[in-house]
């Protein structure tokens, strides 16, 4: 029966979870095994220290410094259980080849996404150089995720070695599947992800050493990929179709996706949600791409491979002109805005999810400023009811995702926006909608019901757990009155 539920919660459809009360029936009911039989340390709702998968003295004092600035019980509570989430329950390192090895999973799916190990570890960046084991365990993703890329650039899954099969929904896909991938959905972003950790552990640390010749080869692998699916000379080597009644989950076009002209935008077939596009150039991810070719130009200059550096910025300037011609478009309530996907012959979506990159998400990634006037007004869109997928009900309201279909908010999508706001008005009314809809677990979801925040997806989902954490952590830091006179 347990291993049913399971199968049911790893699905890449809604998982509905039946979880009402507290972490502990959490990890008995509604997670996989490995979670479920840790020994759980009440007092703070994480796994017992001899549990947990790694521990950080650095994390660990970040942690009691923070606490004390939160007088909220739960806000607290919430803050000490999700912050270390990807480090106490996800990561497993090691070493490959006598070098750095960490393997990441999700939480609740016993596989790798490039995406989401990126974005789950990159808020401990700041504290590597206080933990030299942090800073091992940090290199280790940067270094597997070369390797992923090495096995095939296309793919946005891995598992955790190439003798392992797919994950169970992947296994008729048809693609070209190659030992070691987990899932073969092509989107733009799960490349911008490796480049942004690699960048950002780079800038922690100082320390270039995982940029060696196997790095080169995995950076040309990027650059080659993003040439290819610029598709000025045809559709490249990537196709993809699944068996399957979900249209999402699937490509259309024998696999190719719906047409588009070649106008300087990299083609995604699916978004950050894992759902496939609609039209496939899809303006946040090619934005995101702009942004980590640039920190890919740095980092190449910085360990003198020039042709790496020279190729990044070539394509990012193409990258970036396609977008100002093409990605901007007039909303007849809003002006101009930026489109969520474009086709190149005139044809636009209007619409955001509330993965990243997302619009919502674009000066978290260093897309823009967050005061930028075009994106101001494409905020402004995105939170309102002219956006289909902005929910609004009796718990909250919020982006939500055709992922988890419709009504469904999206907890990542209430931090985002606390974490792109200039207002601290909405930051605060966005901790209360955090701290209310956790249906008693303390912990982030994937999605709950607007009318019933007990009603959710994703017991077990790291990203939004360390993604809430870092959003304390930064308000701690840098508006610390927010936490104290919260309520």
């Amino acid at each position: 029966m347990m291993d049913d539920l399971i199968r049911t919660i790893a699905t890449p459809l809604t998982r509905r979870a039946v979880l009402r009360t507290g972490m502990a029936a959490a990890a008995a009911a509604a997670v996989p095994s490995k979670l479920a039989a840790l020994s759980w340390d009440m007092a703070n709702g994480r796994p017992a220290p001899a549990d947990r998968k790694f521990s950080s003295p650095a994390i660990d004092a970040v942690i009691d410094r923070v606490k004390k600035k939160i007088p909220d019980p739960v806000l607290r509570a919430m803050f000490e259980r999700c912050f270390p989430n990807t480090l106490d329950t996800t990561v497993f390192p090691g070493t490959l080849d006598g070098r750095p090895d960490t393997f990441v999973i999700t939480g609740d799916i016993d596989a790798m996404w490039q995406r989401d190990s990126s974005a789950q570890v990159h808020p401990y960046l700041p504290f590597a150089k206080e933990d030299p084991h942090l800073a091992r365990l940090l290199q280790g993703v940067v270094r597997r995720q070369i390797h992923n890329i090495l096995i095939d650039p296309y793919a946005n899954a891995f598992v955790r070695t190439t003798s392992d099969p797919p994950l169970p929904w992947a296994v008729h896909d048809h693609t070209k599947m190659k030992p070691g991938v987990g899932e073969r959905k092509w989107e733009v972003d799960s490349l911008c992800y490796t480049i942004r950790l690699a960048h950002g552990y780079w800038r922690a640390t100082g320390d270039t050493s995982p940029f060696d010749a196997e790095w080169r080869e995995a950076a040309r692998a990027i650059l080659r990929t993003f040439r290819q699916q610029l598709r000025m000379k045809g559709h490249g080597p990537y196709s993809f179709q699944r068996m399957t009644t979900n249209p999402i989950d699937t490509v259309p076009l024998k696999g190719y996706g719906n047409p588009a002209r070649p106008i300087g935008m990299i083609f995604s077939m699916f978004r950050p949600s894992d759902d496939c596009c609609t039209y496939p150039l899809f303006v946040p991810a090619n934005l995101f791409a702009v942004q980590a070719l640039t920190q890919l130009k740095e980092i190449a200059a910085a360990v003198s491979a020039d042709e790496i550096a020279s190729t990044s910025d070539e394509m990012a300037r193409t990258v970036r002109i396609a977008l100002e011609k093409y990605g901007r478009v007039q909303h007849p309530e809003f002006g101009e805005i930026w489109a969520y996907e474009v086709d190149g012959y005139g044809n636009h979506n209007f619409m955001d999810d509330a993965n990243a990159p997302g619009l919502l998400s674009l000066p978290y990634l260093g897309c823009c400023r967050t005061d930028d006037p075009l994106y101001q007004r494409t905020r402004k869109f995105v939170l309102s009811p002219s956006n289909p997928y902005f929910f609004e009900g009796h718990a909250d309201s919020g982006v939500g995702s055709p992922h988890t279909g419709l009504g469904y908010i999206w907890p990542m999508g209430i931090i985002m926006r606390a974490l792109t706001s200039n207002s601290d008005q909405e930051i605060v009314q966005c901790l209360r909608w955090l701290r209310d809809t956790t249906a008693g677990t303390d912990f982030m979801h994937e999605s709950f019901n607007k009318n019933d925040p007990a009603d959710f997806t994703r017991a077990w989902f790291a990203w939004a757990n360390t993604l809430f954490g870092e959003l304390i952590l930064r308000l701690a830091n840098r508006k610390p009155e927010l936490l104290a006179h919260f309520a």
